[in-house]
This record gives structure tokens, sequence and C-alpha cells, in this order.
């Protein structure tokens, strides 16, 4: 854990000085410069003290990198297709157990020949198209706007039945970090 690294980035990017922490926390200079560079370990009392003098919550100083906040911006998706027609998988943010996507199904294409089942629970919203998804003995017709949800260790299917390309946004929630691909 690099809580030294956390406080002085937080610090530097508020433009406080180690002095102004200092004179709000109580704490030497030294001491607070210890603390920044990782060579000594601050009590949870004294944590709560620079949180509060820097005004952010204290668990955001415990914040491993990958818990921080992950930006995908439009042009840097990771983009693979998916299934046995290939259909076209945008990959939005994600978190050690969430994933989100986009999906592209053309008209007539489907998840699969058969219904399938993975590990995991997905949320579907219809962004375009309409869709006719299947879950055991379960079947409906969504339109856009639409959204439905299931657990995914159940068969299931999804199939494009209008005539232009359905948009699919699926989140999926897994309780491993590293779940099988949806499709």
């Amino acid at each position: 854990m690099n809580i030294g690294l956390n406080i002085r980035t937080i610090r530097k990017r508020k433009n406080v000085t180690i002095a102004q922490i200092c004179e709000e926390t109580g704490l030497s200079q030294g001491f607070m410069s210890q603390i920044e560079t990782n060579k000594t370990s601050p009590s949870i009392a004294t944590l709560e003290n620079i949180a509060k003098a820097l005004k952010v919550p204290l668990a955001y100083l415990l914040l491993q990198k990958e818990e921080r906040i992950n930006i995908v911006r439009k042009e840097e998706r990771r983009i693979t297709t998916s299934g046995v027609e290939q259909l076209k998988v945008e990959h939005l943010s994600s978190t050690k157990n969430v994933r989100m996507m986009i999906v592209e199904i053309p008209p007539g294409s489907s998840t699969g020949t058969v219904p399938h089942a993975h590990e995991g629970e997905e949320v579907h919203l219809v962004m375009k198209g309409t869709i006719y998804a299947e879950q055991g003995e379960d079947t409906a017709e969504f339109k856009e706007g639409d959204s439905f949800s299931w657990n995914a260790c159940t068969p299931h299917l999804v199939r494009n039945i209008s005539e232009e390309t359905a948009i699919v946004l699926i989140s999926i929630y897994t309780e491993s970090e590293y779940a099988v691909e949806f499709l």
C-alpha cells in the first residue's frame, strides 16, 4: 500500500504545502515528509487528521491504484468479437467483478445456436433495435429502452429480430475476478 504517495499526490493536486498540513494537524514537517516517502506508517488517527486537512474521506487515502477511477475513452475501447457469429463487443469500463460492454448484433444474428450458461449475473439495456431473449422456459421481446436481467448460470440466448443492427449495453457481475466471456 502506498499511502504516502497517495497523500502527496492529493496534497500537490490541491496546491497544499506540507507546512499547511502540519499547521492544521499538529504534525512536524519531518514526520509528514517521512509519511509521504513511506518511511513511516502513520496511525489511523493520524491518517484521519491528514484526510480531514486534505478534505478527503479517509478511505480515499487507503485506495490502491487499481481501486481508483478507471477511465476508458471512447477511442481507447478494446474491441473484440464473440460467439459463433463474431458479434462486435466494445469493452467499456470494468472493476474486479463488474464488466460493461456494448454488443452489436446484426439482423438475424444471435449469441449462439443454442442457449448457453456461465458464471455471473447480467443486466441488459436495449439501446437500438428489437431483440428476443430466452432463459430456460422464459422468453420475451425487448425494444429500444427496455431492460432485463438474469442469472447467467441458467442457459440463455439473445437474438436480433429486427431489420437493423441491435445495440445492447450489458453489465456482468461475477464473483471471480477473471470470469469467462459472456457469449
